[in-house]
Formats: structure tokens, C-alpha cells, sequence
């Protein structure tokens, strides 16, 4: 086995054991939270499958980014909701049943939502964007469903194990996903570098900020909701990106590492946002995250 595959297995395990972990944390009704809730998922959905997509094909046709850091543009703007959100999430003072329902609603609508989607874009840009909502759904399913799903059944039929395993699972998926990362940081560290310039850190950065700014404000009344949807609506699956760049440019080999800056900037700018959101002159008071 390559390192390169090494790397691969290591991520995609690390993935599905944080998905298991939130799951084990959840139940049934948080998963379908959102989908039992209209106005909550509509503002969801206009957030992160409207306005940021707009947002990106506005960035892409104003700045002269290289070819790369547009296709990273358009794929996180249609992408499901990163797998480490939901922690993220409990620790800003998000609801447990806000938080799952709106994971769970984004990544089952995203088999449909990411074509279409990428149509419009297609017949506003006039770039061809395709990819088959099986394709989506394959990715999908293996990716995000399937783990978080049998974390929820587990709490559901066994409290006990799922009580006790939850945490151990969660630390080990983070320390598995730290040594995933760290090779393809280092080993992408000059391509990283060579993106920078001619716009790419501001049109990622606007794209960061907007997808902070509308997700607040279109998180609803609820204090504990909008820190949530404002880092799912900045921060998206690099995993479904990269898979839906590869699919459209495979000849574009910069996409991932423009995927890969995104997700490092996002990070970056997100804890100045966390900061914002907590201060008492804020508009978001800090909540417990309290189980279903």
C-alpha cells in the first residue's frame, strides 16, 4: 500500500468513527429535526444551497482567480455539511437536535439538491458542471449517513455501550483525522503557497464571511441555531468537493489543493467568529448542549 492509499483509508476512517460518535450522542428525532420543521430547513436551505452558490459564481466572474480556486468556488458551495461540524457546533452552544437534524437534512437533499444546483450554475455560467445525483448519493451515504445512522440505532437499542463508547470513539476519529491531515499539509505546502495571489485569499475569505454573516441571520430566533447554521453554511465536506471537482475538471490536479486552502482559511476564520458570537454585546448567548 502507497502512502498516498495509507493516508486515504486513515481519513475515511477517521471520518465514519466521528460520524459514529455524533451518532451514538443522538436519536431518531434529532436526525429527522429539521425535516419535521419547514421554516427552520427552508432557512437552512436558502443559506447554504442559495445565497452561498450565488456567492461563488459572484467571485468566480469578478476576480481573475486561477481556474482552480473557482472550481473549489463552486464545488464547496454546493457541498453537504464537513464532518466535524457537529462538534464544532455543541461547542459554540448549539442544540443537540438542531445540530444532527440539520447534518442529517442537508446531506440526504444534497443527492438532489447538488445537480441541480450545478445546472443553474451551468446555464447562468456557462460552464459545464455535471454530476449524477447517484454519484452524490454514493458519496453521501457511505460517507455521512451510514455511520451517523448506526451510531443512532446502537444508542437506540444498546444506551448503555453507546454511553460508554461514545467518547473514545469521538477522540480516537479526531486523532485519526489530525494524522490524515498532517501528510497531505506538508506534502501540498508549495502547491498551497502557489495559489495565493491574484485575489485568492480575499475571494475565500469574502466566501468565508458571507457564509458566517447569512447563516447567522438566517438561523431563526433561536440563539443556540445560529452559530450552527453559520459554520455549516462557511465550512462544507471537502471530501464531496473534491469528489465533485475531480468528476467535472479531473485534469484540473490544483482543485484539491485550493479544496485543501479553503478549509484552512475557513478554520482560521471561524474561531474569529466564534469570538464574536460568544462576546455579551454579541447576539448569540452560549447554550448547553442539552440531549434529546
Amino acid at each position: 500500500m502507497t502512502m498516498a492509499a495509507l493516508v486515504i483509508l486513515v481519513l475515511k476512517i477517521s471520518i465514519i468513527l466521528c460520524l459514529l460518535a455524533i451518532g451514538l450522542e443522538a436519536t431518531f428525532s434529532d436526525a429527522t429535526y429539521l425535516l419535521r420543521r419547514p421554516g427552520h430547513l427552508g432557512r437552512a436551505l436558502l443559506a447554504m444551497y442559495v445565497s452561498m452558490p450565488f456567492v461563488a459564481l459572484v467571485l468566480a466572474m469578478r476576480f481573475d482567480l486561477n481556474p482552480a480556486v473557482k472550481i473549489a468556488l463552486v464545488t464547496l458551495s454546493v457541498s453537504p455539511i464537513p464532518p466535524i461540524l457537529p462538534r464544532k457546533a455543541f461547542k459554540a452552544g448549539g442544540k443537540g437536535d438542531y445540530t444532527v437534524g440539520l447534518f442529517v437534512a442537508c446531506g440526504v437533499l444534497a443527492i438532489v439538491l447538488i445537480p441541480i444546483a450545478m445546472k443553474l450554475m451551468e446555464a447562468i455560467a456557462g460552464v459545464p458542471m455535471q454530476m449524477s445525483a447517484g454519484a452524490v448519493a454514493q458519496v453521501v451515504v457511505t460517507s455521512i449517513l451510514i455511520p451517523l445512522l448506526i451510531g443512532i440505532a446502537v444508542r437506540r437499542f444498546a444506551p448503555s455501550i453507546a454511553q460508554r463508547v461514545a467518547k473514545p470513539i469521538a477522540a480516537v476519529g479526531s486523532v485519526l483525522l489530525i494524522l490524515a491531515f498532517l501528510p497531505v499539509l506538508f506534502s501540498m505546502a508549495r502547491t498551497l503557497l502557489s495559489l495565493i495571489g491574484n485575489g485568492t485569499l480575499l475571494s475565500f475569505a469574502i466566501f468565508a464571511v458571507v457564509g458566517f454573516v447569512v447563516g447567522h441571520f438566517l438561523g431563526g430566533p433561536e440563539a443556540g441555531n445560529r452559530p450552527v447554521l453559520a459554520l455549516a453554511t462557511a465550512s462544507r465536506h471537502p471530501g464531496v468537493a473534491i469528489a465533485i471537482a475531480q468528476a467535472n475538471r479531473p485534469e484540473e490536479k490544483l482543485a484539491v489543493a485550493a479544496v485543501l486552502l479553503y478549509l484552512i482559511l475557513s478554520a482560521i476564520l471561524s474561531f474569529g467568529y466564534l469570538k464574536l458570537a460568544k462576546r455579551p454585546t454579541g447576539t448569540i448567548p452560549r447554550e448547553k448542549h442539552v440531549e434529546a
